[in-house]
This record gives C-alpha cells, sequence and structure tokens, in this order.
C-alpha cells in the first residue's frame, strides 16, 4: 500500500501545477468529511483553484438537488456529473446537457425479479432530479436510505407501475445486507451486460446504464472545456472512481479509499477527515 507521498499503480507524477487546468472531485468520502462537511482549508484550497483559472467539476454518485449546496458553498459555474454519470447538469442553467437512462422496460424487470426475491426490497426511481418510489417511511431506520433520502423527500409516492414506463436515470434498491447481495447477485447474473451495478454501501444497489461512468462524463466534460484528459486531476475514495482516476493525467486517490483505488492512484492523499483534497491541491502547487 502506498503511503502519503509515494507513488501508486501508477507512475508517480509530479506534473507541473500548469498543466492541470481541471479538477474533477469525488463527493461523499472525498471532498466533504464524514460529517458531510467542506472543511474551511479545503473550502480555502479550492478557492486558491478557481482563481488560478482552473475548472473545478464534482462527481457525484447523488442527483443535482443533494450537490446543491455544496456547488454554491464552492461558488462554482462548470458542469457537473450526477449518477455516475448517467447525467451532467448544467446548474447555471437548471438543465441537463447529458442524459444516458435506463430503458423503463428494463427497470420493471428489474424491479419485478428484486420483488420476487424479496417484497421487502425498497426501491427508488431517480428520473432527471426527482424521486419515485412506492414506499416512503420518515421515521424507518436511517441505515435503510441515502444521503439524498436523508436531505430530501421523494417527489412522487406511488405504484411502481405509474412510473416505470419512462426512461429512469438511476435504480436504487435497498434492504438488509446479507437479502440485497442475493438480490445483486440475481441482477448481475440476469442483466450485467446492460447495466452498471455499484455497491459503495451495503445497504445500497445502485443501477445505471451499462455506459455510464464518470470516466465518459468526465471525458465530455474535457472536451466541452476545450482540454485534455491529461490536464484533469481527478480525486476520489470508491471503485466507482477508478476510471475517473484511469482517465486523468494525475490521479489522487484518499487514505480511506479501498486497495484497488490507491493502486489506479499517483498519489495517496490524507483521509477525507483530514483535508486530503487540500494536501492534494497544495502538493501540485495548485493552492496555499
Amino acid at each position: 500500500m502506498a503511503s502519503h507521498g509515494a507513488g501508486c499503480g501508477r507512475a508517480d507524477s509530479m506534473q507541473c501545477s500548469a498543466d492541470i487546468r481541471l479538477l474533477a472531485i469525488d463527493l461523499d468520502g472525498t471532498l466533504l468529511n464524514d460529517r458531510k462537511e467542506v472543511t474551511d482549508c479545503t473550502l480555502a484550497a479550492v478557492a486558491d483553484a478557481r482563481q488560478a483559472g482552473i475548472k473545478v467539476v464534482i462527481a457525484s454518485a447523488r442527483p443535482p438537488r443533494s450537490v446543491r449546496h455544496v456547488y454554491r458553498q464552492l461558488q462554482l459555474d462548470t458542469w457537473q456529473i450526477n449518477y455516475n454519470g448517467a447525467l451532467i447538469w448544467d446548474e447555471v442553467n437548471s438543465k441537463a446537457v447529458f442524459h444516458q437512462p435506463l430503458a423503463g422496460a428494463l427497470v420493471q424487470a428489474m424491479i419485478c425479479l428484486a420483488r420476487d426475491l424479496d417484497p421487502q426490497v425498497l426501491v427508488s426511481c431517480e428520473i432527471l432530479d426527482r424521486w419515485y418510489t412506492d414506499h416512503f417511511d420518515p421515521h424507518a431506520a436511517s441505515s435503510l436510505t441515502t444521503e439524498t433520502g436523508r436531505l430530501f423527500r421523494p417527489d412522487v409516492v406511488a405504484p411502481c407501475h405509474t412510473f416505470w414506463d419512462q426512461d429512469i436515470t438511476k435504480l436504487m434498491l435497498l434492504d438488509e445486507p446479507t437479502r440485497l447481495g442475493q438480490v445483486a447477485a440475481a441482477i448481475r447474473q440476469r442483466y450485467s451486460s446492460q447495466v452498471v451495478l455499484i455497491q459503495t454501501e451495503p445497504q445500497l444497489l445502485q443501477i445505471t446504464h451499462i455506459q455510464c461512468s464518470k470516466a465518459n462524463a468526465l471525458q465530455r466534460i474535457v472536451q466541452h472545456y476545450g482540454l485534455a484528459p491529461q490536464q484533469v486531476m481527478a480525486i476520489g475514495d470508491a471503485e466507482n472512481d477508478i476510471p475517473m482516476l484511469e482517465l486523468a493525467g494525475v490521479a489522487v486517490a484518499m487514505d480511506n479509499a479501498p486497495p484497488a483505488v490507491k493502486a489506479a492512484a499517483d498519489w495517496v492523499a490524507p483521509s477525507n477527515n483530514d483535508h486530503g483534497v487540500h494536501a492534494a491541491l497544495r502538493r501540485w502547487g495548485l493552492c496555499r
């Protein structure tokens, strides 16, 4: 395992700060500490980078509404990556600039399979920036919800058949981890050629279109700003960040990341609770 300041799976890169023109930063476990806050020194570091003309792009599994307060806190004006790359959102103009949803018929089939295996599995569908579900209990155990679920209430609570005929940006299934593991295995066996399954938390399965990834979305954003991947620093902590790290000219993993993520990085920063993003920007001369 690489230590702070040491190289990892890729050749250690000390790319000149002048070459880095865009920062792609994951949110939970990376930019945010475990209290879901941006620390003052991280906020100042991002402000320094922005003042130097560097684009700062949030790359998150969350929907736009759940990123908005951080986006505003950082005073950004860039496109952002939501739903692990299923959506690129222009927050300034409140519109989608790229959307790669799941077909409603496919979502219906996966929900039916999940409910056949466990009738108690909780189903949530995100359609652009709206949350649809057939069950919502504000007093339910906090473990069976998402970070967005702690911040917002559903836009629509209705039987699944009333909304699964639409294209779905992201399907989420929540369940007790052992039961969810069985559901995930069944969906993976039957639909792995059509969907991406991400399980960064034992009680939550996130499902998006097979072509969706933070890397693919980041490539579109890089092109939009007239840059090259070599001019990107990407910072992340979870396995769904690995393709984004592999795309970037400089890849940074957080110390709280699993070994596979660290192996994809040029450098391992301190953890998200120890101002790791600030440390990375300072190491590459992007902040004071």
